[in-house]
């Protein structure tokens, strides 16, 4: 049961303790008196999703903390052992949160740091919550089979009651095991398909043995044209028109007015 709330700075509250004794607690007031609140802060404790403002205004930080007595047998014991949180025979159940003025949260199980996910799950084995129009979840379909179940166990189809859940179990386990081997034959066609197209892309290629070589070197020469081009042309510039041919020209005009100017001599020189 709860034995003890306490409230730091949350929403309208600067201070609260309450202590609840074994049996009925009743909390009556007016509308407005903050029994809305006191709930809204029983449920951050026990990682209820809710409003995001609720620390008070001003504050720094607010906090709730809770206190539980647990039977030996109590559900939230088995809880605590999986999370790891489990503290010391008989001793009593401390939760802890935190939240600062930016919203940033912080709970703890007895002084331990503890996460979101198993706030809730204790939350589900110590408080069963209930409220004036509960009476429409007898209208919810998911809560019928849950209803007939009971009313089968209780009419002495126990019996009955394990072989159907054993059976729906078993086609559950049979349609799991149909859909992933018709997602692997499926991913096989997948798989086969791209075999196919890949074969057929190689054989329209057609390599041969050894070709590599002979195809690096073709790359080469492809690479080196344009180069080869570019020196020729220069080679062609450099021997016609304004190049050697003209230059080759002059020389032997000048040397044929040599010639002439020279007579005998510069002839045999020439020659």
């Amino acid at each position: 049961m709860l034995r003890h709330l306490s409230i730091r700075d949350m929403l309208l509250i600067d201070r609260l303790d309450l202590a609840f004794r074994p049996g009925l607690n009743v909390l009556t007031g007016e509308t407005g008196a903050g029994k809305s609140i006191l709930l809204d802060c029983l449920g951050f404790v026990l990682g209820w999703r809710g409003r995001a403002d609720l620390a008070r205004a001003g504050a720094a930080q607010g906090s709730v903390e809770a206190v539980f007595d647990l039977t030996p047998c109590h559900p939230a014991l088995a809880v605590l052992e999986a999370a790891g949180l489990a503290g010391a025979p008989g001793e009593a159940l401390v939760l802890r949160r935190t939240v600062t003025a930016d919203g940033r949260k912080a709970a703890f199980v007895n002084d331990r740091r503890a996460g979101g996910e198993a706030l809730r799950a204790l939350a589900d084995a110590l408080v069963e919550l209930h409220g004036q129009h509960d009476d429409r979840g007898l209208l919810d379909a998911r809560g019928h089979r849950a209803l007939l179940d009971a009313f089968a166990a209780a009419a002495g189809g126990a019996a009955a009651l394990a072989a159907v859940r054993a059976a729906w179990a078993a086609l559950t386990a049979a349609r799991r095991a149909e859909a992933a081997a018709a997602e692997a034959v499926a991913a096989a066609a997948a798989e086969a398909e791209w075999l196919a197209h890949a074969v057929a892309e190689l054989d329209r290629l057609a390599p041969e043995p050894g070709e590599d070589a002979a195809l690096d070197a073709r790359r080469r020469a492809m690479q080196a044209a344009m180069k080869v081009r570019e020196d020729v042309a220069h080679g062609l510039a450099m021997l016609t028109g304004e190049g050697a041919e003209r230059l080759v020209a002059d020389a032997a005009r000048r040397l044929g007015h040599a010639a002439d100017r020279g007579g005998e001599a510069m002839a045999a020189a020439l020659a």
